[in-house]
This record gives C-alpha cells, structure tokens and sequence, in this order.
C-alpha cells in the first residue's frame, strides 16, 4: 500500500506562486510515475502534469507548461507542484498519484486546494 500526503495549497493571488508537496511512503515500485491532477467545481479532473521518477522526466498540460513545474526529491520520496503566474482559472484541488510506469494511477492523495483570486 501507498500513502500520499499533499500539503502546501492555499489562497493567493492572480500571478502568484505557490509550491505543493506530495510525500510518498509505503510499498515502492520498481518503476513507477507520480501524477499531479485537479478537480474544479462542477468539473471534470484534469490532468496537470506527471512524473517519471527514475531519470525525472516530466509531461506537462498545455494549460500550464511554462508556468508549472513538477520535481522530486529521491530522499525525501517526495514530489512537487510548483506553480508560478497563477490565474484564477487555476483555482482547483490538486491531487497527487502514484502508479506503475504507464499503468495508470493506483493510489491517491486526499488532495489540496489552491484558490486564485483576482
């Protein structure tokens, strides 16, 4: 089992920052993604960015490359959502997610909300 802690959410204003953290512990995989995704009201999750923990490559969104950025940190186990230029149209919870190397999602973080306001 894996468990997945975000914290770091909050209120701020149109243009700026904010930093989540997503912290890992539990079982580990022998390869394996974390994902960051968020959840408007009345809207559907949507995908931010991911991931893949051995090597730190990163996929992004259209909707935020060039203004967020996901790192990690092996001795921590920790990953992060750095979120630079926010808009108001950023204002979602956050989610984090671990799972298998392109095998989806198994595991998930009870999510941290980030309101942008103008």
């Amino acid at each position: 089992q894996v468990q997945l802690v975000e914290s770091g959410g909050g209120l701020v204003q149109a243009g700026g920052s904010l930093r989540l953290s997503c912290a890992a512990s539990g079982r580990t995989f022998s390869s394996y993604e974390m994902g960051w995704f968020r959840q408007a009201p009345g809207k559907e999750r949507e995908f931010v960015g991911r991931i893949i923990w051995s090597g730190g490559i990163t996929y992004y969104a259209d909707s935020v490359k060039g203004r967020f950025t996901i790192s990690r940190d092996n001795a921590k186990n920790t990953v992060y959502l750095q979120m630079n230029s926010l808009k108001v149209e950023d204002t979602a919870v956050y989610y984090c997610a671990a799972g298998d190397l392109g095998k989806g999602y198994d595991y998930w973080g009870q999510g941290t909300q980030v309101t942008v306001s103008s």
